[in-house]
């Protein structure tokens, strides 16, 4: 063989040895600072809690701490804004909830792209929604709202936390699958939704587990229905929507973990190895339960598959239902 020719041979030798180890050697001290995990909502609510319970644990397992930051405003997009415009190196990350897809279906001119401006890595935990009543109202389960509902337009009306919430487009998507019509109305957050079913002024709330248990379990308030595929364990007497009449019904929402895109794969499978590690330490698997989460894990892929079934499916309920884009 000639000269040129072993040199040739040896730099394409060269080049396939970088294109193998470039990636699985890339920033190989990571992390050695401190990892910034925002979030969207006010300090001391779901989403914060559940960042703090899995990032504490993250860190332990890192050797760098996971540093939760509330970024609150406009629905989360604040936050995730920021994450989208960070540098990808792993050192900002998001804490998705449902109502990023939400978002994204809601709003024409966000600064971000849902899908494609975000690395997934991770979702952490699933709960769904309750159908709330007062204690002393004369429905006995959701197939009884039905049945007035069905006999006239608008008869039924039924609080949510707002306008564009995740509770409002479960709303929305529970009317159109049932064929029924139901009056929406939105409060300013759950704890104003609650006040007003307590006083009367509507007959039911679509409200997240954590918002109404003390008062389910002070005797003021009721479940009559509830959102996922399944039972929640935390009511398991209450039957879902779909066992009371409304087939293929199912809305729950969700949160997990997200990087900026471009973020290093072997970031992304680092980050994701140690959210597995942190679901299973039985003090955080307690803690999301309690919120009333079913914990789960994902793949990267996983979490985008189902990020972008998510967007597509309230996509449509936002315009089936005539909301105004914002």
């Amino acid at each position: 063989m000639q000269r040129r020719d072993i040199l040739a041979l040896t730099a394409v030798c060269a080049a396939c040895t970088a294109g193998l180890a470039g990636p699985a050697l890339a920033d190989p001290a990571y992390p050695d600072k401190p990892i910034k995990l925002l979030q969207g909502f006010a300090p001391g609510g779901n989403a914060d809690a559940i960042a703090r319970a899995v990032g504490v644990e993250m860190g332990k397992t890192l050797g760098q701490p996971v540093v939760v930051e509330a970024q609150t405003g406009a629905g989360g997009t604040i936050a995730s804004g920021t994450v989208a415009r960070a540098k990808p190196d792993g050192y900002t990350l998001l804490l998705a909830t449902g109502g990023h897809a939400v978002a994204g279906a809601l709003y024409n001119t966000l600064p971000y792209k849902t899908v494609a401006d975000f690395e997934p890595i991770s979702t952490i935990t699933f709960f769904p929604f309750l159908l709330v009543v007062r204690a002393d109202a004369p429905y006995q389960s959701f197939a009884d709202v039905l049945k007035l509902a069905r006999t006239k337009a608008d008869a039924v009306s039924y609080g949510t936390a707002g306008i564009g919430s995740t509770h409002h487009l479960a709303g929305e998507l529970l009317a159109k699958t049932a064929k029924v019509q139901m009056l929406h109305v939105p409060f300013r957050g759950d704890a104003a939704s609650i006040t007003s079913l307590l006083s009367g002024d509507v007959p039911f709330i679509i409200a997240p587990p954590t918002a109404v248990m003390s008062n389910i379990q002070a005797g003021k308030l009721r479940a009559i229905a509830t959102t996922g595929p399944q039972r929640w364990p935390g009511l398991p007497q209450v039957p879902t929507v779909a066992e009371q009449g409304v087939s293929g019904y199912e809305v729950r929402s969700w949160a997990g973990l997200m990087a900026p895109a471009g973020t290093p794969r072997p970031i992304v499978a680092r980050l994701n190895a140690e959210v597995q590690k942190a679901l299973q330490v039985p003090a955080v698997r307690q803690r999301l339960e309690d919120m009333g989460g079913e914990v789960r894990g994902s793949t990267p892929e996983e979490m985008k598959t189902m990020l972008g079934r998510e967007l597509d499916r309230w996509v449509h309920v936002v315009a089936d239902a005539g909301i105004a884009k914002q």
